[in-house]
């Protein structure tokens, strides 16, 4: 393990908000993506939040085990609950799906359900709360996430790409990726290492 890689995981365990506050900071600089402040708050306190796997899938009371709706039983659950609970379940969906899609896109090609599930439902999910916040502030922040859902997957992923050693596979799963959802990070990253070409842009772009 490296010097970086050991004083940040020390940064980590000692003050988990610096290190998502720097992490999200060093993403948006580097993919040149400049969000709301509040957006930018609103990522670092999601990493936060999902930095405990029991809050990414909480474990059901009577079986101890950890539940998992799908996406659909997520929404249908809140076009169908009261307000605040509502409310409370749409950010939900917008986060969770946002946080899957960031930190374990890559895996999700390998389902039934793909990425392009995720970013529509969690940008869906957002664009909901956006409609009815109770602030304007709110009401912008969710609405770029809504329709900036997929560049927020960028951030998430270049952070979760930054202490890790790229093999092959990975960059098949890179490659998958950019097919899949046109990530601009990906397609960064595949140009840096020779991997991409104008031709294969310009077709890609004649099929969209």
């Amino acid at each position: 393990m490296s010097q970086q890689s050991s004083g940040g995981n020390a940064l980590l365990l000692e003050s988990p908000r610096t290190y998502f506050l720097e992490q999200v900071d060093g993403a948006l600089k580097r993919l040149k993506f400049q969000p709301l402040p509040l957006s930018q708050n609103y990522l670092v306190d999601l990493l936060e939040h999902y930095l405990f796997s029991s809050n990414l899938f909480p474990k059901d009371d009577e079986t101890g085990k950890a539940k998992r709706e799908t996406l659909a039983e997520m929404w249908l659950k809140a076009q169908n609950s009261p307000t605040p609970q509502r409310q409370d379940l749409l950010k939900k969906l917008g986060d969770s799906s946002l946080y899957i899609s960031g930190f374990f896109g890559d895996s999700l090609s390998r389902k039934i359900v793909d990425i392009d599930y995720y970013v529509d439902m969690g940008g869906v999910a957002y664009g909901a709360l956006a409609s009815s916040a109770a602030d304007e502030q709110r009401s912008m922040m969710y609405e770029e996430f809504s329709q900036r859902f997929s560049d927020f997957v960028d951030v998430l992923t270049y952070i979760s790409q930054e202490s890790l050693v790229q093999t092959n596979g990975d960059l098949l799963r890179l490659y998958g990726r950019y097919i899949a959802t046109g990530s601009r990070l990906a397609e960064e990253q595949l140009l840096e290492k020779g991997l991409l070409v104008a031709d294969l842009q310009k077709s890609k772009a004649q099929k969209m």
